[in-house]
């Protein structure tokens, strides 16, 4: 009888189906994201609802990553996996391959536009000659990763098109609805909530770019020209009317040459350049030899391909933003 009584009380109060029912809804879902700005990216779409593993973390450089075993479990295991996509995760398809990942993939940058490396003719911002969107490249640096190729080093080519094309805000949206999209696929309970937030995150994109837009559109053109030790800056360039001048590759692995280096900064002589900048996935000494041999100072540290860590000024993708956007003006309203 006193079984039967606690059976029926608990059966009223509801406990009796929350005791028997496990609660699988409540599980968060396994998320491995290729890098941190991705991180950032699905840790705010995804929220509670999400067990996220990033496989390069906060100023870790995805052109030289070398995968671990615990990279390995964390993808087999892994109902989502998140990627760039564009060929800039070289090393990811065989971790794919070797950890036996089963689950479904979101490529964020599906659906958007990329930029060709040199040789697309652009007329959207004040660089002139040959151009990396808006980005100059030094013709010499494709004859330095032709001879690499020779030498059977791939340096980590990208293909045909930049893949850093979180540099632009719109593309930060495009980034977004894929994942929401992939989220939602993926854990079909919870896709409003993701919905949800991804609007949210959006909006704040959308009003990020915006302000991107007018600050910078408030500094003269011709004084809207910044050098960086990395050539990762294209879109960002060609979204804001900003010539990016780099020494070296789209790959933190390429070198640049003597000349390239002269050459640069000769141009910083003549256009009489003072905004200069490290990155956190550089070594800075490349940067160091510039500003030594003309007029320049470093105005700070740019972040392109990472975020830093919690404590540091990008610890999010919006961050990260809002901190290269505040060092670029700086910079550019002292010129």
């Amino acid at each position: 009888m006193r079984l039967s009584q606690l059976v029926r009380t608990l059966a009223l109060s509801g406990s009796l189906v929350a005791l028997l029912s496990p609660a699988r809804g409540e599980e968060p879902i396994k998320v491995v994201a290729s890098f941190s700005i991705l991180g950032d990216m699905v840790k705010e779409i995804g929220g509670d609802h999400v067990a996220l593993t990033t496989l390069v973390g906060p100023d870790g450089d995805a052109h030289v990553y070398e995968p671990t075993p615990s990279d390995a479990r964390a993808v087999g295991e892994a109902q989502l996996l998140v990627v760039n996509g564009l060929e800039f995760e070289g090393w990811l398809p065989r971790l794919v391959e070797t950890a036996g990942f089963k689950g479904a993939e979101v490529v964020a940058t599906t659906g958007l536009t990329p930029i060709p490396f040199a040789g697309e003719d652009d007329d959207h911002g004040p660089a002139a000659g040959e151009t990396h969107g808006n980005q100059e490249h030094p013709a010499s640096v494709e004859g330095t990763t032709a001879e690499a190729e020779e030498a059977g080093d791939d340096g980590h080519d990208h293909g045909a098109n930049d893949p850093h094309a979180w540099q632009d805000l719109s593309n930060g949206v495009v980034y977004a609805e894929n994942i929401v999209k992939g989220l939602s696929e993926a854990d079909p309970a919870n896709a409003a909530d993701y919905r949800a937030k991804g609007n949210a995150f959006i909006a704040e994109i959308e009003a990020l770019d915006a302000r991107v837009t007018s600050e910078l559109a408030a500094v003269p053109e011709a004084q809207r020209k910044v050098v960086t030790s990395h050539d990762a800056f294209g879109y960002f360039a060609k979204a804001y009317h900003v010539a990016f001048i780099a020494p070296e590759g789209v790959s933190t692995e390429a070198e640049a040459s003597a000349a390239d280096v002269a050459r640069i900064i000769d141009q910083i002589k003549a256009e009489k350049i003072t905004a200069v900048f490290v990155e956190n996935v550089s070594d800075p000494r490349l940067v160091e030899r510039i500003v030594a041999e003309t007029d320049a100072k470093v105005g700070g540290t740019l972040y392109s391909d990472a975020l830093s860590g919690p404590d540091g000024p990008a610890a999010t993708y919006l961050g990260m933003v809002r901190n290269n956007l505040e060092q670029i003006v700086a910079a550019l309203k002292t010129s």
